[in-house]
């Protein structure tokens, strides 16, 4: 799908279906040369590993890394040929200690760790940068969704939850 709003275009695809990032990808590049990319999906349910189903997994692999290459793929043929680009991942502080109850993510998140740092080996030559963003915890649904989880799993009260997070936090303050 291809949209214009406010004098931008905005294209949109299904991450649950790699053929529609692939054709979002196509439909991009073939209009425009793209310098930068930005890849940022959301996180896959809280729970432990050992709990998680192959589907999970799966999911998150296709969602995260497989996406991002799908993207990247199609992106670095133009940064190339300018000899200047930027890959930018935003992943997860869990690819340095894994997070607690958080399973799937910590795995895969990993995996998209790795995957970019061997990205930015390739691609140094050609001038383009590939770049890991490992944010803390930021004020969002999911985070809601992983304080009310860890609540729940150890019967405490959101707010000494949020608050022993709170306390891990050098601003003392969750990112917006």
């Amino acid at each position: 799908l291809d949209n214009q709003q406010n004098g931008h275009d905005y294209f949109c695809a299904d991450f649950n279906d790699n053929n529609s990032v692939t054709e979002a990808a196509k439909k991009i590049t073939e209009k425009y040369n793209i310098d930068i990319l930005i890849n940022n999906t959301g996180g896959p349910p809280a729970g432990p590993a050992q709990n998680a189903n192959e589907d999970e997994f799966f999911s998150a692999f296709r969602n995260h890394l497989v996406n991002n290459h799908i993207l990247a793929r199609h992106c670095i043929p133009s940064m190339k040929s300018n000899h200047w680009g930027r890959v930018i991942n935003i992943i997860s502080t869990s690819v340095k200690q894994p997070l607690p109850n958080l399973g799937v993510s910590n795995t895969i998140r990993g995996a998209v760790a790795n995957w970019s740092k061997t990205m930015a080996n390739e691609l140094a030559p050609y001038g383009i940068t590939v770049n890991n963003i490992l944010p803390g915890a930021t004020n969002t649904e999911r985070l809601k969704s992983i304080i009310e989880n860890k609540s729940k799993n150890t019967s405490r009260e959101l707010n000494e939850v949020s608050g022993g997070m709170l306390k891990e936090i050098p601003a003392g303050r969750f990112a917006d």
